[in-house]
């Protein structure tokens, strides 16, 4: 059976652009260049789980109704061994080169992912709201992510991978006071998301 190959981008190329530690905002100064065609490549993914050299580009899509977000727990079958038994925020994996076919391999991969994790009933409204890199554990070292929130219109979503333990929906109050129990990448979005609640409060009011 052939090994997995995955979407890479060179490491130097995210240092050159502006190296960042946790969840950067700024999409329209990254993305053009970390997802240009002459810079990404298709490489093995047991090389690149361990080579800091090159980061995987992973999708990382957060299913949102209301105030309300939907988690999961990860399952001992799910792909990254490392990240077992943490709670998660996201939907996505790693890009392959099957999802060439339509032109756009990272928005096929999304998809792809996000139809062979959940299903979705009813529409939704989608924003790209950041990049997350973390560096201070291994399994950082070697992804970077692209956050996507989808704003649905109704809460009803179906797990369809088994690995998706413990899955629901839960506000962001909860989901707050759990926050150790999930991956880091979860607890930069979640402290996003309490912020800009925050702000949009706070503005309320004093309006």
């Amino acid at each position: 059976m052939a090994e997995e190959q995955v979407l890479v981008v060179p490491t130097a190329l995210l240092h050159e652009i502006g190296l960042f530690q946790g969840l950067e905002r700024n999409v329209d100064r990254y993305l053009p260049r970390l997802l240009d065609p002459h810079v990404l490549d298709f490489r093995p993914r047991s090389a690149m789980e361990l080579d800091p050299t090159f980061k995987q580009i992973i999708p990382y899509v957060v299913l949102r109704h209301g105030d309300r977000i939907f988690h999961y727990r990860r399952g001992k079958g799910a792909g990254e061994k490392r990240l077992h038994a943490l709670r998660s925020l996201g939907i996505g994996g790693h890009i392959n080169p099957g999802d060439r076919a339509s032109g756009d391999p990272y928005r096929q991969g999304l998809l792809r992912e996000l139809k062979e994790e959940v299903r979705i009933e009813g529409a939704w409204n989608e924003q790209r709201i950041g990049l997350i890199n973390d560096d201070s554990l291994p399994v950082g070292k070697v992804h970077l992510g692209i956050v996507h929130v989808f704003d649905l219109e109704t809460p009803r979503v179906e797990r369809r991978e088994a690995d998706l333990m413990d899955a629901g929906f839960a506000s962001i109050d909860e989901l707050i006071a759990d926050r150790t129990g999930f991956e880091t990448w979860s607890q930069f979005v979640l402290d996003h998301l309490a912020n800009v609640r925050t702000l949009e409060t706070k503005g309320r009011v004093e309006r």
